[in-house]
């Protein structure tokens, strides 16, 4: 997904070091297993992915994974990561909480929204009635008096 990144890192032939060996302050191999994921322009994304889970055990599970799997796992770790900085308790699971409580409150007010038209929709077909069966009272009436 990133390799035109890492591409793009050239410069007259030399590589520019990836986020993660910017930050890691190391030599950005031609095979760096960082550089498609973490590009020179996007240091914050190394640096809190690095924060939670240490570049050992990212580079380790990157390692493990096949190549059409890494990119995913890149983006679940930075989400994560990312989540774990805002919220160091309950990271991902306090953003998918405070989501679920927002679910089930626009649940409520769409019930809420859904009687109101039900009702509204019930008193309709009876006023229009109530109307017309008053609109024929009155046509009687006036044939009444007309004769």
């Amino acid at each position: 997904m990133r390799e035109g990144s890492a591409a793009a890192g050239r410069k007259n032939g030399a590589l520019s070091p990836c986020a993660a060996c910017k930050l890691l302050r190391r030599r950005c191999a031609q095979d760096c297993v960082f550089a498609p994921y973490f590009p020179a322009d996007e240091p914050h994304k190394f640096a809190n992915v690095h924060k939670v889970f240490g570049a050992s055990n990212v580079n380790k599970m990157l390692q493990e994974l096949g190549e059409q799997q890494r990119s995913d796992a890149v983006s679940s770790m930075v989400y994560e990561a990312n989540a774990r900085i805002r919220d160091p308790v309950y990271g991902c699971v306090g953003a998918i909480s405070s989501l679920q409580q927002q679910v089930d409150s626009l649940r409520a007010q769409l019930a809420v929204a859904q009687a109101e038209l039900v009702q509204l929709r019930m008193r309709e077909p009876n006023s229009s009635s109530h109307l017309a069966s008053s609109n024929h009272q009155a046509n009687v009436g006036e044939s009444l008096w007309s004769c």
